[in-house]
């Protein structure tokens, strides 16, 4: 069976790690987690790596959050914190990574989407593609942390108001706003993204590493964990409420009569 997380080596002491479920717009089910946490735990030790690379398959979708049709079976606070705090935690470690992790959006970013390209570092995005925050629209918040890790990236009032209007945006709005560090032509934007990229970085790990730790201990001290946490048991209570569950019910619906 394919993996559904592709890592690979980009070359110039890079990794790469790509979202492989096209067909479900790069949603995050129980095995991609599985394999995020197979990554992290065999690229965290490794001093040689200068920077990472995340992205998904296709032109279509960066990743369209969470696969409801593998998260809705879940209905209780209790069941939907275990599922929302183990992604959050994946989160974390991705911002935290010892080495400059930077998200190459291939495509829309929506809902949890979001949340994983706010863990990165920086963000480049093709041209013409839209992010969001539209948990709103499930009756529920933020729920892997990225609500707080926005709110590292981008100045607080505007991330309050991406995070509360439960909308898409253009790339050039997030641009302007900070979300979105710099566009990419859509002709060969993922070579050029690449080749920036690594541009971008200093050619020793132990220049980007070493920065990297400032920026990772500025985390730590802001207690970014603790915020995350909070937010991850937020979106729980939410989540078993019947608000939520009718409004996926609905969802579902329009989505199998498309």
């Amino acid at each position: 069976m394919e993996r559904k997380v592709i890592v690979s080596d980009a070359g110039d002491g890079m990794a790469e790690i790509r979202l492989n479920r096209p067909d479900k717009r790069n949603a995050i089910d129980f095995d991609v987690m599985n394999e995020l946490e197979r990554f992290l735990m065999e690229y965290e030790a490794n001093p040689e790596i200068r920077g990472v690379i995340l992205t998904g398959e296709g032109d279509a979708a960066f990743c369209s959050g969470g696969d409801l049709s593998a998260f809705h079976a879940l209905k209780t606070e209790e069941e939907a914190y275990s599922m929302l705090s183990r992604m959050g935690k994946i989160l974390y470690r991705l911002a935290t990574f010892p080495a400059p992790v930077i998200a190459l959006l291939n495509g829309t970013a929506v809902g949890g989407g979001c949340e994983l390209a706010m863990a990165a570092d920086i963000r480049y995005a093709r041209e013409g593609i839209r992010m969001g925050f539209i948990q709103g629209t499930l009756a529920i918040t933020t729920g892997w942390g990225g609500g707080s890790l926005l709110m590292e990236r981008v100045h607080t009032p505007a991330s309050l108001k991406i995070l509360c209007s439960s909308r898409l945006y253009e790339t050039e709005v997030l641009c302007r706003k900070g979300m979105i560090d710099d566009m990419l032509p859509v002709s060969g934007y993922r070579e050029e993204g690449i080749r920036s990229i690594k541009a971008m970085l200093a050619d020793h790990p132990g220049v980007t590493r070493s920065y990297k730790a400032i920026s990772v201990q500025k985390l730590i001290q802001g207690n970014l964990w603790g915020r995350m946490e909070l937010e991850i048991r937020r979106c729980a209570r939410l989540w078993a409420k019947e608000d939520h569950h009718q409004a996926v019910d609905l969802f579902l619906k329009r989505k199998m009569s498309q």
